[in-house]
């Protein structure tokens, strides 16, 4: 039987991304997990570990014949992280810090086989700058509601896209899912798509 492939999150932007390429879900099992910083956990491993207890979370119930797919993505300037904003003054000081400088968005993915408890993983980092933004111009963002619920406080692949002219690295990683290091785990994982219905 051909694997079931799972999305661990409830990010319509992971599963948007999946169906770029012609990746469907076979369901969404959106993880519910603690993502508080442990002390002096550094960025990149933090979203490892995320991304790692997602996918473990959704394999307690999960069928022998699927594929678990999870991910998790963290906005760091060198050590600090700029995690989802609790409100609109923390996005504003996340777009402030951001301002005229670089950053990092580091993308973790994790994907576990349940019929053999096989886990691969790669982590993704791109680097982005933006330009100077204008106190204008972070208040339309902030009214513009796109920062709630994203790391860092900004949707790349919102409005903050005229924030960004210079990115070094893999675009569908900042959005949220590095799409050809994805591809390649699920090959390597044997997962094949669905066939086609019969007309």
């Amino acid at each position: 039987m051909d694997a079931r492939l799972v999305l661990a999150s409830a990010s319509p932007r992971r599963a948007a991304l999946l169906a770029q390429i012609g990746v469907p879900p076979a369901r969404i099992a959106p993880a519910e997990i603690d993502e508080s910083l442990f002390p002096g956990e550094l960025p990149r491993p933090y979203a490892e570990r995320l991304a790692h207890e997602k996918a473990l979370k959704a394999a307690e119930s999960a069928a022998p014949e699927e594929l678990i797919l999870a991910a998790d993505t963290a906005v760091c300037m060198g050590r600090r992280l700029l995690d989802k904003p609790a409100d609109e003054a923390e996005a504003r000081r996340h777009l402030e810090r951001l301002s005229g400088r670089r950053h990092r968005v580091i993308t973790a993915v994790r994907l576990i086989r349940m019929r053999d408890s096989r886990h691969w993983s790669r982590t993704v980092e791109s680097v982005l700058r933006f330009k100077r933004l204008s106190s204008a111009e972070i208040e339309d963002y902030l009214a513009s509601g796109e920062w709630r619920g994203k790391a860092g406080g900004y949707a790349i692949q919102g409005r903050a896209a005229a924030f960004a002219p210079w990115l070094n690295g893999s675009y569908s990683a900042v959005v949220g899912l590095p799409l050809a290091e994805t591809a390649g785990l699920l090959e390597a994982a044997g997962w094949r798509p669905p066939a086609p219905l019969a007309a």
